[in-house]
């Protein structure tokens, strides 16, 4: 596997691969690193996204002063060594496993911590387990559109009383709805999930544009507000690419939303040329390694091992960022509030950004990169 060309890269920004780390051939972006000695911070992106995706974030980064690396994480791009069947181990995609990805990352590239380390989407997972559990090495966090809500609590632990009754089945719920629905991260855990989106009807190429529109602040459905509770009529008022109809698969779903001609010309934020690199790299590997990360979180069975760190907070300092039109924030009810009081006990400020639905930093750089800035030196 080659590096990614550098004819789609900005000045400053290079390719590399990073062979040999946690059993993976680690395919990463960086600027900033013509200097040694330059601190580190570390950019980790979401679902379907890749490390190009911070290719907005990385100059401005390295203008600063700071050594910049974004990693194709596990599952992604022109990362290799994972397991991409649906049959296969999950073990891989353990959330503490690409943690170790994340330091392997750092430790190859000469860097024994980082001043601070980003996550996007559901890089912000890793992001908050690096933080949460090696504090010495990730001296800050940056959550950009998912909450973190603390670590999962021990289901046995009786200190406060017995453990709840089990609440009723939000699937059974949801698909009994006047029109039936299914939550999104429990059809990305299904195995006909991949086959939809690889090789949708519509071809990848508009799959994925349709996909990043219903989801940014150019799609004008997008005005999301708290959710009163985690039942099913309440998850219902979010667009569907959260909450599907039961009948159809993510590439029906989004196709209703494919943006027009002139809207798809105007998109300075993601052109066809720049789409073109996510449909290559997405032609070549499938989702199946990014929806492997799903798998692990709606089983549960492999997130059992974060419950040692049942009641630890994250201390370090820490900001959130997301776009203003962004539903992510408010998919899990109470998320945001949970996050501020006790799962972070040093976030002072969050930051919604207006024009920016999900795909924050790509849809407003500018502000993502004076946000960041100024976290970084005021922290």
């Amino acid at each position: 596997m080659e590096p990614l060309s550098a004819s789609v890269l900005p000045d400053g920004v290079r390719a590399r691969l990073l062979p040999g780390i946690n059993g993976l051939d680690i395919h990463v972006l960086e600027a900033g690193h013509e200097q040694k000695g330059r601190p580190a911070i570390l950019l980790l992106h979401g679902f379907p996204e890749l490390a190009y995706s911070w290719r907005k974030v990385l100059p401005a980064l390295a203008a600063a002063g700071y050594h910049a690396i974004a990693p194709d994480q596990r599952g992604y791009g022109r990362t290799t060594g994972w397991d991409g069947d649906y049959d296969g181990d999950l073990a891989g995609f353990r959330f503490l496993n690409l943690l170790r990805d994340a330091i392997g990352v750092l430790f190859a590239l000469g860097h024994r911590s980082a001043e601070a380390v980003v996550g996007h989407d559901f890089g912000a997972s890793v992001a908050a387990q690096a933080a949460l559990v090696r504090p010495d090495i990730f001296k800050r966090l940056v959550l950009m559109s998912a909450p973190f809500t603390g670590p999962p609590s021990i289901p046995f632990d009786t200190a406060d009383g017995p453990p709840p009754a089990k609440g009723p089945d939000i699937h059974a719920a949801l698909a009994a709805l006047p029109r039936p629905r299914k939550h999104y991260q429990w059809y990305y855990s299904t195995r006909p999930a991949n086959e939809n989106m690889w090789k949708p009807r519509q071809g990848l190429h508009a799959f994925l544009r349709a996909y990043y529109h219903h989801k940014s602040a150019d799609w004008a459905g997008n005005k999301p507000f708290e959710l009163a509770g985690w039942t099913a009529p309440e998850l219902a008022k979010m667009p569907t690419y959260y909450i599907m109809d039961l009948a159809e698969g993510m590439a029906e779903t989004v196709a209703r939303e494919m943006p027009r001609p002139d809207e798809i010309a105007a998109n300075r934020w993601l052109t066809e040329d720049e789409l073109a690199v996510y449909a290559a790299e997405y032609a070549r590997t499938g989702f199946q390694g990014g929806l492997n990360w799903y798998r692990v979180r709606t089983g549960g069975r492999l997130t059992a091992e974060l419950e040692v760190f049942s009641g630890r907070t994250i201390d370090v300092p820490a900001t959130f960022i997301s776009g203003r039109s962004d539903w992510g924030i408010y998919q899990t009810p109470g998320a945001i509030t949970r996050m501020q009081k006790s799962a972070c006990t040093r976030m002072e400020h969050i930051h919604l950004i207006e024009g920016a639905g999900h795909w924050v930093q790509q849809e407003q750089p500018d502000e993502v990169n004076r946000l960041l800035l100024r976290f970084l030196k005021e922290s």
